[in-house]
């Protein structure tokens, strides 16, 4: 009966009741909205960051993550990849060899890293094959080629078949040199990476080392990151000696700022439904005060205080659920679009390659946020409630009734 009874009030003052839904409506469509390409920019930096150099899980021995020197190789590398590989829950395993050195051209040069990979197991464990704007990644049989990114090309005076030369310190510590062609550039979403790296084949740089082949770090490419930790803790247990980390814990700086960003996104919802609710509280306000006779008269004929109460409770409820709702569905509909579509970031592209993200956004809405968001309205209704409700059941009827 109360809810009947305050649904037909609601409607009483159709153009109030719609602007104030309209208001609801609107606000929390704005903000998941906002909060969906929040999650959904990080999110897209985070897979790009695994998709192009980190991979999901990465082996080390506990000397090279001290100190990154090319001595501090991991014993019986390519055994350990071999074995590895033998999980069917892994898509492919990269042994790489890893070295700090310096590209010279005949106009500059730069510290850089140099990244020796298998270009097939590579291709499979990253995506660095599918950012090659010019060239190819190691498809030309040319002796001691190489790719390097557009950053770091520009830096040096770089082109495709360009010369450069690679020094660096070999296993025994002795400094060595070798030049290498340019046979492709590549571009991602990080122009810091692209200006620090550039890869070459394992095959070419163990000669120039002098040394049998080695592997300075294990990458590793699940089919389904849900299978991160059962990977993870059963590698880990077999290498006792070495250092296994996950994607979580190579980069934790993304991790937390992921959780942040998630509780700061909690907090700005939180902060729409606070200023929806002044809205709310002052619609409910005008309201009642709009039926102080009314409500006279129903006090006097001997209804509850109570049932007053809970009838301007039920009316502001109705009314902030029925708003959220369109909300809500509203904005499900337009991140359930664009979630496909995407959104073009591609004017801001110098910008956001600075920090790494993508230039093509997707929007994404974690489910529990809809429940978060349910639990926030019901909240707001009934704080929105109390003052109006409490102004009403201190009327006394006898004075409602006489003064209007």
């Amino acid at each position: 009966m109360l809810f009947v009874l305050a649904w037909k009030n609601i409607w009483r003052n159709k153009k109030r009741s719609l602007i104030i839904l309209t208001a609801i409506a609107l606000g929390l469509w704005a903000g998941l909205f906002s909060v969906a390409i929040s999650i959904g920019v990080w999110e897209a930096t985070i897979n790009t960051t695994i998709d192009r150099n980190l991979s999901h899980i990465q082996i080390h021995t506990k000397e090279f993550k001290d100190e990154s020197l090319i001595s501090n190789y991991i014993p019986n590398g390519n055994s350990i990849v071999d074995e590895i590989d033998r999980d069917e829950r892994i898509k492919q395993v990269s042994g790489r060899v890893l070295i700090e050195g310096m590209a010279s051209s005949t106009t500059s040069s730069g510290g850089v890293n140099i990244i020796g990979v298998n270009p097939e197991r590579e291709s499979e464990v990253t995506t660095i094959a599918t950012y090659i704007k010019e060239g190819n990644f190691f498809e030309s049989k040319k002796r001691n080629p190489i790719v390097v990114g557009h950053k770091l090309a520009n830096k040096l005076g770089l082109k495709l078949g360009s010369k450069v030369v690679l020094t660096f310190q070999n296993v025994d510590t002795t400094l060595t040199y070798a030049a290498f062609r340019i046979i492709g550039i590549f571009k991602t979403e990080s122009s810091i990476f692209d200006q620090s790296n550039l890869f070459v084949r394992k095959s070419d740089i163990y000669p120039v080392m002098e040394s049998e082949p080695i592997i300075s770090e294990i990458a590793i490419r699940l089919n389904s990151s849900d299978d991160l930790d059962s990977v993870y803790s059963k590698i880990n247990q077999a290498n006792p000696a070495l250092v296994v980390e996950t994607w979580k814990q190579l980069a934790p700086e993304l991790e937390f700022t992921y959780e942040m960003l998630i509780l700061e996104l909690e907090i700005f919802l939180g902060i729409i439904l606070a200023a929806l609710l002044f809205g709310i509280t002052n619609t409910m306000l005008m309201s009642v005060m709009d039926r102080v006779r009314e409500f006279g008269v129903l006090m006097a004929v001997g209804m509850k205080r109570l049932k007053v109460f809970m009838l301007i409770l039920v009316e502001t409820f109705v009314l902030s659920i029925f708003g959220g709702l369109i909300g809500m569905a509203l904005g499900a509909l337009t991140i359930w679009h664009l979630s496909d579509k995407g959104i073009d970031l591609s004017i801001f592209a110098e910008g956001l390659n600075a920090w790494g993200m993508p230039t093509q956004m997707y929007p994404v809405l974690p489910i529990y946020f809809y429940f978060v968001l349910v639990v926030m309205i019901i909240a707001t209704a009934i704080i929105a409630a109390i003052y109006p409700s409490i102004k009403t059941i201190k009327l006394r009827p006898a004075e409602a009734i006489r003064t209007y």
